[in-house]
């Protein structure tokens, strides 16, 4: 193996370490009150102060959300768009400053009360041991929007 490899592995280790702190913060914040109610300070030493999450433009909470300040918003649109939002399986990979997670989702929207089963698959780019970038991406945003929708 090559020391470009073993700095590659040594990456991929470091990113998934990140992500899984980030995960089990989140599981804290949210055991806290979540949006609203716990503080972004449980979450905000895995993410970049210039941290850019992009939601599909569908959504509810769709948009670019920026800093630390616009993702404390994103999980208050979040909450208020589902009742539960809850994360089941999940697979990692990661390669360089990249990771791709795909996490299986079982949620029920705040407006309807209907429940969805649907996975959501990440990339997620890691610098300097902080997530400075999230791009999700929806099996289909249209089934959200409808069950959020109201007939």
């Amino acid at each position: 193996m090559t020391t470009e490899h073993k700095a590659s592995a040594s990456d991929s280790l470091s990113i998934l370490s990140v992500l899984t702190g980030m995960y089990e913060a989140e599981s804290r914040y949210l055991a806290a009150g979540g949006p609203g109610s716990a503080s972004f300070d449980l979450l905000a030493p895995y993410f970049a102060p210039d941290v850019v999450m992009h939601q599909a433009p569908a959504l509810p909470y769709g948009g670019t959300w920026r800093g630390h300040d616009g993702m404390a918003r994103f999980l208050l649109a979040m909450a208020e768009a589902w009742a539960s939002f809850e994360i089941g399986e999940q697979e990692f990979l990661a390669t360089g400053e990249t990771a791709v997670v795909h996490t299986q989702v079982h949620a029920r929207t705040r407006a309807t009360g209907r429940e969805l089963a649907f996975p959501v698959l990440q990339t997620i780019t890691v610098r300097a041991g902080r997530i400075t970038e999230v791009r999700p991406f929806y099996w289909d945003t249209a089934a959200i929007v409808a069950a959020m929708t109201r007939p």
